[in-house]
């Protein structure tokens, strides 16, 4: 099933404890978020969606892992049940705003055992490096900048650097094995251009909105 920018999956969700053991490794958790920060990054770029991470599965101590670039920590793994259970600070309220997950038709295909290796190589040797929120800003001017004509001189300015936000996050962890997500013609790469490739599919809504 293709998901949309603008609207969230009307289709019900499925309890995280009968979908658990059927998530697999690259697997992509998408969110429509309610905060400040999520409407922000909505708006800039003009979607509903607002933050994505990958899942890693840890078998032998029974963990389903989230990688993610998320504000204000930057790259970190957590248990993707938190979003569930108890996503705040005290660990009591779940994620403010609707969640699924999407699948690539290719990784399976792609990454074979060794690949997974570098990616989870690549993926934790950026743990602990800080969430860019200019980012976001530069996105919603290059947007802008789509729109208006700019010198050419004053469109270098705005374009884009290498530190991470959410969706550049998994898209380089994602290249370091060859599974590629289209960057946006603008130069970035946002939540939405996960939903616009048509090599995901959605997998399951987690929590509705």
């Amino acid at each position: 099933m293709a998901v949309r920018s603008d609207t969230f999956p009307q289709v019900q969700a499925t309890q995280y404890s009968r979908i658990r053991s059927k998530l697999k490794n690259g697997d992509v958790l998408l969110c429509s978020g309610e905060g400040l920060f999520s409407n922000m990054i909505q708006q800039a770029t003009g979607s509903i969606w607002s933050h994505v991470g990958f899942i890693l599965r840890l078998d032998d101590v029974d963990r389903v892992m989230l990688l993610e670039s998320v504000e204000p920590i930057g790259v970190r793994t957590i248990r993707l049940s938190k979003y569930l259970t108890g996503y705040d600070e005290k660990g009591k309220t779940p994620y403010k705003g609707g969640l699924v997950i999407l699948r690539h038709k290719g990784f399976d295909n792609i990454v074979d055992s060794q690949k997974l290796k570098e990616l989870i190589r690549y993926a934790v040797e950026c743990f602990g490096h800080p969430y860019d929120k200019d980012e976001i800003v530069k996105i919603a001017a290059r947007i802008l900048a789509s729109k208006i004509p700019f010198t050419q001189k004053q469109k270098r300015k705005i374009k884009p650097d290498k530190e991470f936000i959410c969706s550049e996050y998994v898209a380089r962890c994602y290249e370091e094995v060859g599974v590629n997500v289209q960057w946006n013609k603008l130069g970035f790469i946002a939540p939405n251009d996960f939903v616009k490739d048509h090599n995901f599919e959605l997998v399951t809504v987690l929590k509705s909105k």
